[in-house]
């Protein structure tokens, strides 16, 4: 409707439009959505008992607002924006990744002749950071925040970004310490993370990160402490590899973000 309602069509619109057809409803409904001027006619054209109807309405309103409960404190931009990038569960689990990683250093130090176990974790030292960023038995108010418009996959990359915070600086250190080449410890990490958050949009977090940590461990750690020599996996000649491989599996994240956008079973 481009032209103003005429009153006839206001005031029988106001006594419930039951002679008026779908079409003319319609078409007033959204004439008065934009037009302040019709919806001031339409409040001067209802019946007496609606505005008597309105005004107890609106004065019970007015008593409740008056006699009920101080209104709950505005939240802080800080606050919201932790829901965002962190969640308190991931404090333990962080705290125990970096235990392991000293223990794995001190291991390293006290028998230096054997393969670096520094190096054997850094892949999967993440992981269980990653898996707790998004999960549902970790965060009390996961349906919440994962039907919030700016929940998905950008969520999940930003608790993620916080894990690898506090990760990647300890095995700068750790690796330090162990005399190994932080490339050849930042590249297999990024890239089991990468490829955790790819499958988790179809499996679950959790069950991504478990099988990708299972995996690394059947195949290159358990081999590794048998053999008692570093795979070829994890060595230097392999850091180009890796490099690719991270690159790769970020692209297919980016064309995963869909996977993220349901509620069911993605923890």
């Amino acid at each position: 409707m481009t032209t103003h309602p005429n009153l006839a069509v206001i005031s029988r619109y106001a006594q419930g439009g039951a002679d008026l057809d779908d079409a003319t409803v319609w078409s007033v409904e959204v004439h008065l959505e934009g037009c302040a001027d019709c919806r001031a006619r339409l409040a001067g054209s209802t019946a007496p008992d609606t505005r008597a109807l309105l005004d107890r309405v609106a004065a019970a309103m007015d008593e409740a607002i008056v006699a009920g409960p101080p209104p709950a404190p505005v939240r802080r931009p800080w606050s919201t924006g932790r829901r965002r990038w962190l969640v308190w569960a991931l404090g333990p689990w962080l705290g125990m990744t970096l235990s392991v990683l000293a223990c794995a250093l001190l291991l390293t130090m006290a028998w230096p002749g054997l393969p670096s176990l520094v190096l054997l974790i850094a892949p999967v030292a993440p992981l269980p950071g990653v898996a707790v960023a998004w999960s549902r038995r970790a965060d009390p108010a996961w349906e919440l925040i994962v039907g919030a418009p700016g929940a998905g996959l950008m969520m999940l990359l930003r608790r993620t970004a916080t894990v690898l915070a506090v990760i990647v600086p300890a095995l700068a250190l750790t690796g330090a310490g162990a005399r190994q080449p932080f490339a050849l410890m930042l590249l297999p990490c990024l890239a089991c993370t990468a490829a955790t958050i790819g499958l988790g949009g179809r499996f679950g977090v959790r069950r991504a990160a478990l099988a990708v940590g299972g995996i690394w461990v059947a195949a290159v750690v358990l081999p590794t402490i048998v053999t008692a020599d570093v795979p070829v996996v994890l060595r230097p000649a392999s850091t180009p590899v890796w490099a690719l491989a991270t690159v790769a599996l970020a692209a297919y994240v980016a064309t995963r973000s869909t996977d993220y956008r349901w509620l069911s079973s993605r923890d």
